[in-house]
């Protein structure tokens, strides 16, 4: 499985393809008896692109074999014994890759010169992404963190870890003692190397920081650079630059629990306001209008809210699941349309909109 999506990574994901790029996208089940169904659901799935596949015309012999190649790849890689909620496998010619995302998605194959990406755009949304970075004079480590773990990220020139100092005898001949470790010259550029990894960082993939550290590790940060004093939140806390993913999500687990929380009371006073000012949308008919014409400044939507409709030239109206024209990710759809038109997306506990049918949106002027 793949780390979580980011900017860029999306971007690339959505680049077309040569013809067939394969989406094969289906729930799955994190425990039993649920998760029983679940290979025998993939087997199908993957029998049902291999006819057609086999099947279209539009597909070359040759681009045929790849892709069939590329989706026995894919087929290895799958781990259902740590499934989430989703399950998405993404092959073209020359490229397979597995996503397993925090989302229910519906079962379907679709054969296109894109890829489907609707699920997993709207999965990483809801995943409220941050980003944890613990401290100390000697290591800087940067964590990937979601609702339910954190993850350490070896990349963008992280973890940053200094060899250790000699002592200098000269020196402590003069004053009678060795340097305090944050006075250090040395340290200090070291850190100050941290403050503009992270920033470049921040700049590629926004998301809330909550930085992690000793008290002096965190003055010192602060005074070499400009990241410390913008995070969402400092956490003393010593240690950290040298713990597990356990330990470090549950030292962050607060902070971000009272960060989500006050986006939570952002959003809706956020939507009270553009009512008064008639720049409101409520309803999954009226959002999806805007969504499509671009309008959505902020989408806010209820967690879990799922919704089965069939477009009718007009407006979406209900529809059963097997239905013809049925879309049974609607919710998914919005999200990523209004996301790729620069919207905030904000997700709140079931029923805090259900006096605007689960899911509102504030308009753009």
């Amino acid at each position: 499985m793949r780390p979580a999506l980011s900017p860029a990574v999306l971007a690339e994901l959505r680049r077309p393809r040569s013809y067939p790029a394969v989406s094969i996208v289906m729930p799955t089940h994190r425990r039993e008896p649920d998760n029983a169904q679940d290979p025998v659901r993939l087997r199908n799935l993957m029998a049902e692109a291999r006819e057609k596949i086999e099947a279209d015309p539009e597909v070359s012999r040759a681009g045929r074999s790849d892709v069939l190649t590329q989706l026995d790849h894919a087929l290895d890689e799958v781990d259902l014994v740590h499934a989430e909620d989703g399950l998405a496998i993404l092959a073209a010619p020359g490229e397979y890759q597995v996503w397993s995302f925090g989302r229910t998605a519906p079962a379907r194959v679709v054969l296109s010169d894109t890829f489907l990406t609707r699920n997993l755009v709207a999965a990483q949304a809801a995943e409220r992404p941050y980003w944890v970075l613990a401290v100390a004079a000697d290591r800087v480590v940067l964590w990937d963190g979601g609702r339910e773990r954190v993850t350490e990220v070896s990349g963008h020139g992280f973890p940053l870890v200094r060899a250790s100092a000699e002592p200098d005898p000269q020196r402590q001949e003069r004053i009678g003692d060795s340097p305090s470790t944050f006075r250090d010259k040395e340290t200090k550029t070291f850190l100050r190397g941290a403050d503009t990894g992270i920033g470049k960082v921040l700049t590629a993939d926004p998301r809330p920081l909550y930085v992690v550290g000793d008290a002096a590790a965190l003055a010192l940060l602060d005074a070499v650079g400009s990241i410390a004093e913008a995070a969402t939140e400092q956490i003393s806390h010593g240690g950290l630059a040298r713990a597990g993913a356990q330990t470090v999500h549950q030292v962050v687990a607060p902070a971000v629990r009272a960060h989500a929380a006050d986006e939570v009371e952002g959003a809706l006073a956020g939507l009270d306001r553009a009512r008064s000012r008639q720049e409101f949308a409520a309803g999954l008919d009226e959002v999806w209008l805007a969504a499509g014409e671009g309008r959505i400044d902020h989408l806010v939507v209820e967690e879990n809210l799922r919704t089965t409709v069939r477009d009718d030239g007009e407006h979406l109206v209900p529809a059963e699941d097997d239905q013809p024209g049925a879309r049974e990710d609607i919710v998914d759809e919005v999200i990523e349309r209004a996301l790729g038109t620069g919207a905030k997306a904000t997700f709140v506990p079931d029923g805090t909109l259900s006096g605007h049918q689960r899911i509102a949106a504030v308009l753009r002027h």
